[in-house]
C-alpha cells in the first residue's frame, strides 16, 4: 500500500504524466457532471415537495448547499497543495493550488449570492451579519488574498510561496464556519447533512440534494483539470512532449 501510495504521488508530480492520464478523465467528468445536474435539478426543483414552512423558496438549497461546501473543500485541498509545496518543492502542487484559488472563490461566491437570495423570503432582509454569513464572507476574503499573492510577488516561487502560507493560516476559518451555528446564537438554520445523525429531510428532497452535491464535485473536478492542464502547457511550454502536442 505504502508502495502503491508513493509511486502515485511521485507520478502526480509528473506534468507529463497528469496531462496524459487526465486526459481520458475529461470526457466521462463533463458528461456526469451535465446528466447529474440535469437529473438533480429535474427532481429537486420540480418532483420534490415544498417545504412546510419555506414553501418553494427552499428549493434555492440544490444550488447553495453544493457551492457552499465545495467553496470550503476547495479551500482544504488549496491549502493542503500549499503545504505539499512548501515541504517538498512539488510544482504540480503549486499549479494546482493556483488555479483551484479562482474556481473556489467562485463557488464562494455563489453561495453567499444564493444565501442572500435566500435569506430576503426567509429572513425578510438580504443580509445579516450571521456567524455563518459573515464567516463565508471572509473565506471569500481568504480566496482574494491567496490570489492576490499569487500575483503580487516578484517571482512566481515567492507568490506560491506566500499564498501557501496564507492559505495555510487560513485554515483556521474552515472550522469557524461549520460550527458557527452551534457556538453562537445565529439566525442561519443548522448543517442540512451531518454524518453522525440522521437527515431530517424527506427522502424526496434529500436525493436531489446528494444528487447535486456530488455533481458539484464532479464539475470541480473537470474544472480543476482543464486549469491545471493548461498551466502545464504553459510552464512546459519549451518541452519537447508539449511542442509536439501544440504542433498537432
Amino acid at each position: 500500500m505504502w508502495q502503491w501510495l508513493k509511486q502515485l504521488y511521485h507520478r502526480l508530480g509528473s506534468p507529463k504524466w497528469f496531462y496524459e492520464i487526465t486526459g481520458k478523465w475529461i470526457p466521462w467528468l463533463a458528461v456526469l457532471s451535465v446528466l447529474g445536474c440535469v437529473a438533480g435539478l429535474v427532481l429537486g426543483l420540480a418532483y420534490a415537495p415544498a417545504d412546510y414552512l419555506q414553501g418553494n423558496s427552499f428549493r434555492i438549497i440544490y444550488i447553495h448547499v453544493p457551492a457552499a461546501i465545495i467553496a470550503q473543500s476547495a479551500y482544504v485541498m488549496m491549502a493542503v497543495a500549499g503545504a505539499v509545496y512548501l515541504v517538498w518543492k512539488m510544482k504540480m502542487a503549486a499549479w494546482v493550488a493556483k488555479v483551484i484559488a479562482p474556481i473556489g472563490a467562485s463557488f464562494c461566491l455563489i453561495a453567499l449570492f444564493t444565501g442572500a437570495i435566500w435569506g430576503k423570503p426567509t429572513w425578510g432582509t438580504w443580509w445579516v451579519w450571521d456567524a455563518r454569513l459573515t464567516s463565508m464572507l471572509m473565506l471569500l476574503f481568504l480566496y482574494f488574498g491567496v490570489i492576490a499573492l499569487q500575483q503580487a510577488m516578484d517571482s512566481e516561487e515567492s507568490g506560491f510561496k506566500a499564498a501557501a502560507i496564507l492559505a495555510l493560516v487560513g485554515l483556521v476559518n474552515i472550522p469557524i464556519i461549520k460550527y458557527s451555528v452551534e457556538w453562537w446564537n445565529t439566525l442561519h438554520q443548522p448543517a442540512t447533512l451531518k454524518l453522525t445523525e440522521k437527515p431530517s429531510m424527506a427522502t424526496e428532497m434529500l436525493i436531489p440534494l446528494l444528487i447535486m452535491i456530488f455533481t458539484t464535485y464532479l464539475f470541480f473536478a473537470l474544472l480543476i483539470i482543464l486549469r491545471t492542464r493548461n498551466e502545464i502547457l504553459w510552464h512546459e511550454r519549451k518541452r519537447s512532449w508539449v511542442k509536439e502536442i501544440l504542433e498537432h
